[in-house]
């Protein structure tokens, strides 16, 4: 590795979790390219002011330069979050994408950054088995084709124990040890990641989970809830106005004491292979899930295909770490166009495991703008009119039947 000239003399900006992969980097890239490091964390959601100080800490007496704290939640959520609830995105139809979506922005930030402080490497603590490797050197590319960036752990096939003995032999501390589960946790859910998800027979043990250890061993009394939304942008948790940051943190302790939101994702890699992995998103699904009934009653059928359709492959692209492609650009200008007229309240009940939708309302109703009412009575039309529609819709079935009478 060349380590002379303006090469040597910029800082290494270094993607930090505070976890071992990112925590043995400090040490290794300091040391191997001799320079200073500078680490970062990209707060996108799960990170208190307690665990700022203690990644800060960390990342100090493993030898880091500086550390920043960048907070980037309500990005999250202007940027990618608002989209995949206006898609209704749920992968493979289930896992809403609670966590890796936010990838693509913690690489602008760290790419940022990187301009900021006159650096021209980025460095990030991913493994070669999983998908962030793919989301972070993707969108760092697509940002700045010139960047340097280095994976230490990945291009030097370092296993734990390597990483570990690496820590204790430098006297540097080490992080804490014993889980037998690794969780990752950010503004839309958390992901949890242990033995049983690395076949596909088995669930997690009840006390495996994060945000809802209790909810069925001490499950709470069925309660009442109302979400607003103005535009496709959820602006009220029972009746009380709230930024999206903060209702969505709100939501999540709500919901999540009943279990919603939890379950196990069976699906593709970015590699291309199966990977299986528990999560818990109690505010996204519950959004999600209220959102697309306050759209089934304003939108048209014709609005609901196309849509569907293009979310899904939003929901893929955002998987990939694909958020800087232009098509994105596209598919977020469609779903923006989509959402004019999703505004209204959804009232829904919480008991253990379920999520329970009572009813909607809208000032754009479809249904109630029709002066029919479905299975009772006519409206714009007569019943002379729907004697003639179903003849018309009807005639295709009859000339396949009568052209098939005398051959087949």
């Amino acid at each position: 590795m060349t380590t002379s000239g303006t090469i040597k003399r910029t800082p290494i900006i270094l993607a930090f979790s505070g976890g071992l992969d990112t925590s043995f980097c400090v040490p290794w890239l300091k040391e191997t390219c001799d320079r200073d490091i500078i680490t970062a964390t990209v707060d996108t959601g799960g990170i208190d002011a307690d665990q700022a100080a203690q990644l800060k800490k960390r990342a100090l007496a493993l030898g880091a330069t500086e550390h920043v704290l960048l907070d980037r939640k309500d990005a999250f959520f202007s940027s990618v979050i608002r989209y995949l609830i206006a898609g209704n995105v749920r992968r493979g139809q289930f896992y809403p994408l609670c966590v890796g979506a936010e990838r693509g922005l913690q690489a602008q930030t760290l790419a940022e950054l990187a301009i900021e402080r006159g650096a021209d490497t980025v460095a990030h603590g991913c493994t070669a088995a999983g998908n962030d490797q793919v989301r972070f050197e993707v969108a760092l590319r697509t940002l700045n084709p010139a960047l340097n960036i280095l994976a230490p752990v990945r291009d030097n096939n370092w296993v734990r124990a390597e990483q570990l003995a690496y820590l204790q032999e430098h006297d540097l501390p080490l992080p804490a040890q014993g889980s037998a589960y690794s969780i990752n946790r950010g503004l839309w859910g958390i992901t949890i990641g242990g033995q049983e998800t690395l076949t596909s027979s088995q669930s997690l043990p009840e006390d495996a989970w994060v945000l809802s250890a209790d909810a069925f061993t001490g499950p709470a009394a069925a309660s009442e809830h109302s979400l607003e939304f103005a535009a496709g942008i959820p602006v009220a948790l029972d009746g009380e106005s709230m930024q999206p940051v903060k209702l969505i943190e709100s939501l999540e302790a709500l919901a999540g004491r009943y279990g919603i939101g939890r379950g196990i994702h069976l699906g593709d890699t970015v590699l291309g292979t199966k990977g299986r992995v528990a999560f818990e998103a109690p505010a996204a699904v519950t959004l999600i899930t209220a959102h697309r009934e306050l759209e089934k009653l304003v939108l048209s059928a014709q609005q609901t295909r196309v849509k569907e359709n293009v979310a899904a492959i939003y929901g893929d692209l955002i998987h990939e770490g694909k958020q800087l492609d232009l098509a994105c650009r596209d598919i977020e200008a469609l779903l923006d166009s989509s959402q004019q007229r999703v505004t209204g309240e959804v009232r829904f009940t919480l008991r253990p495991g379920s999520l329970f939708v009572s009813g909607t309302s809208s000032p754009y109703s479809l249904l109630d703008a029709s002066k029919g009412v479905y299975g009772e009575a006519a409206g714009e039309w007569s019943a002379t009119d729907a004697l003639g529609y179903a003849r018309i819709m009807s005639l295709s079935g009859e000339l396949q039947s009568r052209a098939g009478q005398d051959g087949t």
